[in-house]
């Protein structure tokens, strides 16, 4: 360490300099006494010294946080640097953790991401393979001339109902991935909740009425909350859509409203299968089917619904028993603290 001190051009430099005063100061010192002189020389040498160890010292720190950034460069972010002491390698030292940190959160998330990415990418073969196999199932009946019309009708209208699932199924795709990605640009604008209820209502009006639901809406009209209208709207209409597949025929289905200082909540509850205890953990999970989910479903309406809802600050829970109905609890929260 001592001999790369002394190779290193900036010591040299700031040697010479501290040498060349310190004889210009004795000398000085000649011209009165030379107590004075001894004096001099003496101090110069003393804070020589101390400069140069000081420094040293300072370079064996510098070296250290070197090797600790070579490091974690390769990889290895156990390395804890946090140091409480005041100057400005301590700053330097705890600056290098919060990086580490950082460096450790983000090489998770890849992890996670290269984990994830092959079962996602599985679940979605399954998901496509099923309407797929339908449908070539179907096509391949529908070459047949003898085929009465009444089949041939039957068939037709399996063929759209299945392309309608697997667009619908690649649309919301994209819309989380987009989300995921942080490219989606949500307005933030005050809206009548009541307004965003029944923009919300609007896709889910008809099943509602041939399973022959009951819709409560209560809420006061000056009601508002600080959201984007259209992508709210989606993620309310999806948690429709799963209570109207969970409700019985002749069910009911409730939306309160309200707000306060702090936020503004909407609940959506119905009085269907519920959910099992076991599904409650996992039911916003991509591709997540519980015990209790009809075979149409593909696990992915209420994940796009979360992903809406928390990109926008908001939070949503969920509240169920099963055989007794269930409640989601959506909130927006008009300061972000």
């Amino acid at each position: 360490m001592v001999s790369k001190l002394w190779r290193n051009r900036e010591i040299q430099i700031l040697l010479i300099v501290m040498v060349g005063i310190s004889v210009i100061a004795t000398v000085g010192a000649c011209l009165y006494a030379a107590p004075a002189a001894i004096f001099t020389l003496l101090t110069s040498v003393l804070l020589i010294t101390c400069t140069l160890l000081f420094t040293a010292w300072r370079y064996r720190e510098i070296a250290k946080l070197s090797s600790y950034v070579r490091k974690i460069s390769s990889g290895d972010y156990s390395l804890d640097l946090r140091d409480n002491r005041e100057g400005e390698l301590s700053v330097l030292k705890n600056d290098i953790y919060k990086v580490t940190l950082k460096l450790a959160e983000q090489s998770n998330l890849l992890h996670q991401d290269k984990v994830q990415l092959p079962n996602a990418i599985a679940d979605i073969s399954h998901q496509l393979k099923t309407p797929l196999t339908s449908m070539m199932v179907m096509t391949d009946l529908l070459k047949d001339m003898k085929l009465n019309e009444q089949k041939r009708a039957e068939f037709t209208n399996n063929i759209s109902g299945q392309l309608e699932r697997i667009e619908w199924l690649i649309s919301s795709l994209l819309k989380v991935s987009k989300i995921d990605a942080g490219t989606v640009r949500f307005k933030q604008e005050v809206i009548s909740v009541k307004s965003l209820v029944k923009k919300a209502l609007e896709p889910v009006l008809i099943p509602m009425d041939i399973k022959e639901h009951s819709l409560i809406i209560e809420g006061e009209e000056t009601v508002t909350c600080r959201c984007d209208l259209n992508w709210t709207a989606e993620a309310l209409t999806n948690i429709l859509k799963n209570c109207v597949e969970h409700t019985p025929q002749g069910g009911r289905i409730a939306i309160t409203f309200q707000e306060n200082p702090l936020y503004t909540e909407i609940r959506i509850s119905d009085n269907g299968s519920g959910i099992a205890k076991e599904d409650l953990p996992n039911i916003f999970k991509r591709f997540y089917k519980g015990k209790n989910s009809s075979d149409e479903s593909v696990g992915i309406g209420l994940n796009l619904a979360n992903s809406i809802i928390t990109a926008q600050m908001g939070d949503i829970e969920v509240k169920s028993k099963e055989g007794e109905g269930t409640e989601f609890i959506i909130k927006f929260y008009k300061h972000i603290i």
